[in-house]
């Protein structure tokens, strides 16, 4: 089963350091049935590429808590087995938690299928997004056309071994 890791790039520097993802419990996100009823579609690409965009929006959470993270999203790609991945059932139709599971455990980072980041010129973008995140959380609009502002960029595919550069 393939899951989407909602990370910083501090928080895939530590786990680049240390060979996992994790401590576990770790949330991440995937194609689950909830997900699969929302976007109303059969086509496993697209439904993975929902569940990438809602590691997205989690891992601008991380970025808007964090001011010492770079501005820059990050999702890590990984594979772990069948059932390792849970939903919870009570949040399955709350549209803020669609396509959300839990991860018991720390994840190897072998078993990472790619990283998804941000190119340099998303940053403005991101910062703006981190910063208007509290209100657009209060239904502020203006501030939610800012943090769909970087939902505009698409985070750029890496493999696992250039990990490194991503980091420099």
């Amino acid at each position: 089963m393939r899951v989407y890791v909602p990370l910083t790039l501090s928080g895939l520097a530590e786990a680049h350091k240390s060979g996992e993802l994790g401590p576990g419990p770790l949330d991440a996100y995937a194609v689950t049935p909830a997900l699969r009823e929302w976007y109303v579609s059969d086509d496993i690409e697209e439904l993975e590429y929902a569940a990438l965009n809602r590691a997205a929006q989690a891992s601008l959470r991380r970025i808007a808590g964090n001011p010492q993270a770079a501005r820059r999203r990050v999702v890590v790609a990984v594979d772990v087995p069948e059932g390792a991945a849970v939903a919870d059932p009570d949040r399955g139709l709350d549209e803020s938690a669609l396509g959300e599971v839990r991860l018991a455990g720390p994840v190897p980072l072998t078993k990472a299928a790619a990283v998804h980041v941000d190119a340099d010129d998303a940053e403005a973008d991101v910062a703006a997004a981190a910063a208007a995140l509290g209100a657009a959380d209060q239904g502020d609009d203006e501030a939610q056309f800012t943090v769909d502002g970087a939902e505009d960029h698409d985070l750029m595919w890496f493999a696992v071994q250039e990990i490194p550069h991503l980091l420099e």
